[in-house]
């Protein structure tokens, strides 16, 4: 176990990613050097990020069915999930949310269910975002969408654009068969060649090995994310996945550090899934996360943005 510490002392020092024999041995140590784990990867965090910490809020835009069939989805027409369908949200609306964003929150994200979002949706969205700069920064997620469709939303004032790749290449057929995994890379690639800010990550807990976490935070390096992310499954009922267990709390944390060694100059964003860790939340920053979302989800609960403020504000921890 000694070398491993070497290791991540050294990475510490240089700041360069680990290697992929490294990032496994991460998530099978032990839980007696568990700490000194988190010693290395708060050291890490804090001299790659620094120390403030970042929150971000997302609105479910356009719910519900969707032409994809991810296996992890609520939001998936070829589910039974029980959840609001709508349409997309007008304007005003989304304004209207975009203005009460609770203190703190430095991104305000537009999520959108389905796989394409139709052109006059895109055209509203822009115009919304032209007309309410001040305030949280624009983000959006609204699927594959067009080149010119992305520099429209650039134009207008957007600075980030989410979109995941979901899990590692070699497992990606397990869990959705009607979008390649090829296609979600070019759409993210396609994000940073437009000049915006990617938000690309994944879901974990959802069936995948841990070589293959390995093999997906390798993934999003050599892409370039300049957010990454991490989701671990809430199982909902009428889900490909509803039997599913949850990830247990220090295999969470294990793989946030996972991902910080890997991508060592990433912001770590934890989404969804948080609330596995119940009272182990606060130890995702010295994990290496410096980020989070908070306040609602699309279809499964989180923490509210009063106590997240409250515990940052007992870790002595400033927001960003």
């Amino acid at each position: 176990m000694s070398g491993l510490f070497e290791r991540l002392a050294r990475a510490v020092e240089t700041a360069e990613p680990v290697g992929k024999e490294t990032a496994l041995e991460i998530l099978n140590i032990n839980n007696a050097d568990f700490p000194m784990l988190l010693g290395f990867a708060n050291k890490l965090r804090i001299k790659t990020q620094g120390e403030k910490i970042h929150l971000c809020t997302v609105v479910n835009a356009k719910s519900g069915a969707c032409e994809k069939d991810c296996a992890f989805c609520a939001q998936s027409g070829h589910h039974n999930a029980a959840i609001d369908v709508y349409p997309m949200k007008d304007g005003e609306t989304i304004a209207k949310i975009h203005e009460s964003v609770p203190k703190g929150a430095h991104c305000f994200g537009v999520v959108t269910a389905g796989g394409k979002l139709d052109p006059d949706d895109i055209d509203m969205l822009a115009d919304t975002i032209a007309k309410n700069k001040t305030g949280a920064a624009w983000s959006a997620s609204l699927g594959v969408i067009s080149d010119e469709q992305l520099l429209k939303l650039k134009n207008a004032g957007m600075s980030r654009y989410h979109h995941n790749i979901e899990t590692a290449q070699s497992f990606y057929p397990r869990i959705c068969s009607t979008q390649s995994h090829d296609l979600r890379v070019d759409m993210a690639k396609r994000v940073k060649k437009a000049g915006l800010s990617l938000c690309c990550g994944g879901i974990m807990g959802v069936g995948e090995t841990k070589e293959q976490r390995v093999e997906l935070a390798f993934e999003l390096n050599e892409i370039g994310s300049d957010i990454i992310p991490l989701n671990f499954l809430v199982a909902i009922k009428g889900t490909k996945l509803e039997n599913m267990p949850p990830m247990k709390p220090l295999d969470i944390l294990k793989t946030v550090a996972m991902f910080r060694f890997v991508n060592p100059k990433t912001e770590i964003k934890v989404a969804g899934g948080r609330i596995h860790l119940r009272d182990l939340q606060t130890m995702l920053f010295f994990a290496g996360a410096n980020s989070l979302i908070t306040g609602g989800l699309l279809t499964t609960a989180n923490c509210e943005t009063d106590d997240d403020r409250r515990m940052l504000a007992d870790l002595e921890m400033e927001i960003a």
